[in-house]
């Protein structure tokens, strides 16, 4: 029996018989690369193509209402925003993925999870594909007070080579850095970021993970493409438990990230960090750090305050305006956390249900700390943001404001109402714009609540103009 000979692109994994310098698929050039299968045996070809194993020690399938959860055995890592991403702490039993673009801090995190659970008497095995020994070391250094002996590193991209150290170390968590750099050797001549080498690698680690003789946590750094996804096929991600995804840009302090995938915790949560001489530190009150902290005869023009949700989290947030005159026949429209369309649609929203005039004005809109919120319960806070620059007249410090706005000029309620109220509270808000609700809502004390029906109400009752 003769074997089959394929091209498999090592971009997005498309198969062809014959070899071409351009994927059909991606459109990436020189990436298909030949891969031989094994002519399948006559005994097997007789079964349907079938192989039969024998029941493990463990007495084969087990009744589902039998099974023993270990979910709730969790490592703290002792980071707070990180351990909150996971759902509590890394369960025993899981592989994790942290991606970023490069320079995004994902290895200077790895390392501090690796420190943090080191001093708590586990084992650790850092394996890096990328980068020497001695370059981890300084790293390590520079960020760490003090690494603990428990601690265990390997710089290599075999894969035989990490699974043998495994079996010799038995370490408690594996980090592997990054999981694109690494190649078993059952699959020469296919090079490491290969599709089929990186999910063959990544299969490996959670087989490794799940022994039911000795449950391994595996944390798996991955690498980014250009359109800042996990570079590889998708079903990496099917493939493991966890993705966390890490944004913000390399020049700005601020970093976050969002749990794009959790089978232990909640899918969507955000965590924040800081990135400073000491790596990332976890913000501990995101409230505070996007927000200007001002007295009350401080308060200026062209900012208003919202509450958004990360997560399962509610974050207060600053909006600031800045409308000009324009010189120019098409006038500046620029929102760094909103999108065009989305901005122009406030606009108009303006000039036609409030009368305000903006088509001969510039309007740019940013959010203090680089925050990107998801969802439209920002709007209300964007527009009287606008209005309070055109009027010159600041919004009081202590007033937030929380609501959707339609193209009627109607105020639209948000979802989770009650939760993003009780932080307004405790960060000592006074006064709350919201849209009218139907129901009675849970007031927290200390706090008033001005129900509105439209974006005209809430301007008059703030600037008493129109």
């Amino acid at each position: 029996m003769k074997e089959k000979k394929s091209y498999v692109c090592s971009s997005c994994g498309y198969s062809t018989p014959k070899w071409m310098g351009k994927c059909p698929q991606c459109g990436e050039w020189n990436t298909l690369e030949e891969k031989t299968e094994r002519p399948v045996s006559a005994a097997r070809r007789a079964s349907g193509g079938r192989t039969y194993y024998a029941p493990e020690s463990t007495g084969g399938a087990n009744r589902l209402k039998s099974v023993k959860t270990n979910v709730n055995e969790r490592i703290i890592t002792g980071i707070s925003e990180y351990d909150r991403l996971m759902g509590g702490g890394i369960v025993r039993d899981s592989v994790s993925i942290i991606s970023s673009p490069p320079g995004g801090g994902k290895s200077t995190l790895a390392l501090k999870i690796a420190n943090n659970t080191a001093k708590q008497g586990l084992n650790i095995l850092y394996a890096s594909g990328e980068e020497s020994e001695g370059q981890i070391k300084s790293r390590a250094d520079r960020i760490l007070d003090g690494i603990d002996e428990n601690i265990w590193i390997i710089s290599t991209t075999s894969m035989n080579t990490v699974l043998g150290e495994i079996e010799r170390i038995n370490p408690d968590i594996i980090i592997v850095d990054s999981i694109q750099t690494f190649a078993l050797e059952e699959f020469y001549p296919s090079r490491a970021g290969n599709p089929t080498q990186t999910m063959e690698c990544a299969g490996e680690l959670v087989r490794v993970a799940k022994s039911s003789s000795k449950p391994r946590a595996v944390i798996i750094i991955g690498q980014m493409n250009k359109q800042d996804e996990l570079a590889g096929l998708r079903a990496l991600e099917h493939l493991v438990d966890t993705v966390l995804i890490m944004e913000g840009d390399t020049q700005d302090e601020l970093r976050s990230i969002i749990a794009s995938k959790n089978r232990f915790g909640s899918t969507g949560e955000m965590g924040f960090f800081a990135m400073t001489e000491k790596g990332l530190v976890s913000i501990e009150n995101p409230s505070e750090f996007f927000m200007t902290k001002r007295a009350e005869n401080e308060a200026v023009s062209g900012s208003a305050l919202t509450v958004v949700r990360e997560g399962s989290r509610p974050i207060i947030c600053e909006i600031e305006s800045l409308v000009s005159k324009s010189f120019m026949p098409y006038p500046l429209r620029t929102g760094e956390a909103l999108r065009k369309e989305q901005l122009n649609t406030i606009i108009a929203i303006l000039e036609q249900r409030c009368g305000i005039g903006l088509y001969d004005k510039n309007v740019v809109i940013k959010i203090t700390g680089g925050l990107k919120p998801r969802e439209q319960s920002i709007n209300l806070a964007v527009m009287i943001s606008i209005v309070s620059s055109i009027y010159d007249k600041p919004v009081p410090n202590n007033t937030a404001f929380i609501a959707d706005v339609g193209l009627t000029g109607e105020l639209k309620k948000v979802p989770a109402v009650e939760s993003r109220l009780r932080e307004l509270a405790r960060m000592g808000f006074k006064n709350v714009y919201i849209a009218k609700t139907e129901g009675n809502i849970k007031k927290p004390e200390g706090i008033n609540i001005y129900e509105m029906k439209s974006i005209r109400e809430v301007i008059i009752s703030i600037f008493g103009i129109i």
